[in-house]
C-alpha cells in the first residue's frame, strides 16, 4: 500500500489524499454539496493553503469534479484530467450509459435529480493527462492509465507500489465489482484486461472501500 493515503468520504463518493515528498496529491473532489467537508480535511492535513501540488480527476462525472472550481478559485490549485471528459467538466450532459441493475437505475435517476438541484460551477482543467504519463515531476511515483469504458476519459492512477486509484471503473459498495454504469462495454472490457496484466495490489474505488485486486481479478 502506498504510504500516507487518506480516504476522504463524502457520503457515497470518495476522494483520496496522498502525501508525497514535498506536498500532497488530491485524487477527485467529491460533490459540491460537501465543499466544507473537503476543505476542512485538506486544511487539517496541512495540505491547504499552498501544499497541494496537483488535483487529479479520474473522470468527469459531477460527483467527482464538484469542488474543482472552488479549489481553483480560492486556492489556485492545478486541476488535471484526460481530455476525453473535458465536456463534462465544462457542464455538458452526461453520456448515455448502460446500467447493470434496477437498483442502479433508480440510483442514477436520483443522482440526475440531485444534479439539477446542486450548484455546479463548470471549470477548465489546467492541463490534460495522457496514457502512460509519469507523474514523478509532481513528486508522485505513479503512472496515468487511460482506462475508458465507464466514460471516454476515465483514467486510473497506478503507483509504483501497486496501488490503483480507479475512479468508477471498479466499485466496492457491498463487494468488489466492475463499473455499475457503462458508456462503452468493449472499451471497459479491454481496460480491465489491460489492468489484469499489471502489478496491482490494492484498488481504491471512487465508491466503497479499498480492496485487494486479487479479489476482483480472480473472478
Amino acid at each position: 500500500m502506498y504510504e500516507n493515503i487518506s480516504t476522504i468520504e463524502m457520503t457515497f463518493v470518495n476522494a483520496f489524499l496522498v502525501k508525497v515528498n514535498d506536498g500532497f496529491i488530491l485524487i477527485d473532489t467529491g460533490l459540491s454539496l460537501f465543499w466544507k467537508t473537503l476543505e476542512d480535511k485538506l486544511i487539517n492535513a496541512g495540505c491547504l493553503p499552498g501544499n497541494l501540488k496537483l488535483v487529479i480527476i479520474t473522470h468527469g462525472d459531477f460527483d467527482h469534479t464538484g469542488n474543482c472550481a472552488k479549489l481553483q478559485q480560492k486556492y489556485n490549485c492545478k486541476i488535471a484530467m484526460h481530455k476525453g471528459d473535458v465536456f463534462l467538466a465544462e457542464g455538458g450532459p452526461s453520456p448515455k450509459r448502460k446500467v447493470r441493475s434496477l437498483k442502479a437505475k433508480i440510483f442514477m435517476f436520483i443522482r440526475r435529480l440531485k444534479r439539477r438541484k446542486l450548484p455546479y460551477v463548470a471549470f477548465k482543467p489546467d492541463f490534460f493527462l495522457t496514457d502512460n504519463q509519469n507523474l514523478s515531476e509532481f513528486g508522485f511515483n505513479a503512472t496515468v492509465l487511460h482506462i475508458p469504458g465507464h466514460t471516454k476519459g476515465s483514467i486510473g492512477i497506478l503507483t509504483n507500489d501497486g496501488d490503483l486509484f480507479a475512479g468508477d471503473t471498479f466499485t466496492n459498495r457491498k463487494k468488489p465489482d466492475g463499473a455499475t454504469y457503462i458508456e462503452n462495454e468493449i472499451e471497459l472490457k479491454n481496460s480491465v484486461e489491460r489492468l489484469k496484466k499489471l502489478n496491482i495490489k490494492t484498488i481504491y474505488p471512487g465508491h466503497g472501500k479499498p480492496f485487494e485486486a486479487a479479489l476482483l481479478f480472480s473472478i
